[in-house]
């Protein structure tokens, strides 16, 4: 542990999704309370989401004009090369400008150079992986980086053992403690507070088929009395938004991104959710009954493994992709006609969290600079 006060910098790379953004600020964050004295520069892709998300959370970003691999034969394939050695490049000189401490890359193709060109440089690099199956980046940076910071079990298939340490996804304080803003939950929201509260989540860019089962579903789901706040991300928004209004129905919200996640939280009875890492890191920590609707089109469909993680402990419920449409309304039904269950879900999916993830990756980046 770091104990004498220090001007520390630190880099922080990757995003393109939400799954890698909020963990890195999270850190920023943990790192920042325990050193407010230090400097923090985070490094993206140019055009993502992290260019945004970031400073909104308060801290500089420099964008790289790298871009991933398409899995098909594309245009934007043959520029890849191109747009690789410029940003190897520029994480060189933001290297050199910065003279960072240390280097953190949270997955994602945008912590590729930097954390490539750190390691040649002989800057200590730790490498956070949210998800059960590491992802390419993180696979391809493994050999030179000095810590794994990990969420799930067996992770030793893709880095060194000693070098491994299991300290859970960090997620956003502002959900550690939920108790007391249920009634400021369905104030904000518009909500009754005698009709149970469905929170559906699919992700920022939104899930199509989850999309699909709610409007197959949502007449049947007012009918019950449920209420629905629906994120269905900003892909999805304009069609399901014009879907709901034309319904005439009163009680399903269709949200393009919910920012107060906190306060969705604490308004839901239940939830429906893919089963992205940050996602579940976050739902055990709130500790409500949920529905996983996992995403097939993943690498080796980590999704469903980190559902299925929770459902062999009897801490949550899955439906498969392919039968949410037709089942979606059917799995809801058995969730809330079960009171018993709807506790023991909660109870147990909330002993998987990890509330203190985000400290537990600070102190092995202090022993790394140390």
């Amino acid at each position: 542990m770091i104990k004498e006060k220090n001007t520390y910098r630190i880099m922080i790379s990757g995003g393109g999704t939400g799954g890698h953004i909020y963990p890195a600020i999270a850190i920023a964050h943990a790192w920042m309370e325990k050193h407010p004295e230090s400097e923090i520069l985070f490094v993206g892709a140019e055009g993502k989401m992290e260019m945004q998300k970031v400073p909104e959370a308060g801290y500089a970003i420099e964008g790289l004009p790298v871009a991933g691999l398409q899995r098909r034969l594309t245009l934007e394939n043959l520029s890849f090369p191109f747009k690789l050695w410029d940003s190897i490049n520029k994480a060189r000189k933001l290297i050199k400008r910065f003279q960072p401490h240390a280097v953190v890359g949270v997955g994602g193709y945008a912590s590729g150079p930097l954390l490539y060109v750190a390691q040649r440089k002989a800057i200590p690099t730790l490498i956070q992986e949210q998800n059960s199956y590491a992802g390419l980046t993180n696979k391809l940076l493994a050999k030179k980086a000095k810590a794994f910071c990990v969420a799930y079990d067996g992770m030793e298939k893709f880095f060194p053992e000693n070098r491994i340490h299991f300290t859970g996804n960090p997620v956003r304080k502002d959900i550690l403690n939920l108790s007391d803003k249920k009634e400021a939950a369905l104030k904000h929201f518009g909500l009754d507070d005698d009709k149970p509260v469905i929170l559906v989540l699919g992700g920022s860019l939104g899930a199509r088929t989850i999309n699909q089962a709610v409007l197959a579903s949502m007449e049947y789901f007012e009918e019950k009395g449920y209420q629905l706040l629906w994120q269905t991300g900003r892909f999805y928004f304009e069609e399901m938004a014009d879907k709901v209004e034309n319904s005439g129905l009163k009680f399903i919200q269709a949200l393009e991104f919910i920012k107060e996640m906190d306060l969705a939280y604490a308004a839901a009875d239940m939830v429906i959710s893919r089963a992205g890492a940050l996602s579940v890191s976050e739902l055990s920590l709130v500790g409500k009954p949920v529905i996983f609707v996992p995403s097939p089109n993943v690498a080796e469909d980590h999704q469903t493994k980190n559902a299925m993680a929770c459902v062999n402990q009897e801490a949550a419920l899955m439906l498969k992709d392919s039968e949410a449409v037709e089942g979606l309304a059917k799995k809801v039904d058995e969730l809330m006609s079960d009171t018993d269950l709807q506790d023991r879900l909660g109870k147990n999916i909330k002993k998987m969290g990890k509330p203190n993830a985000a400290r537990e990756i600070v102190e092995e980046l202090e022993a790394l600079i140390k």
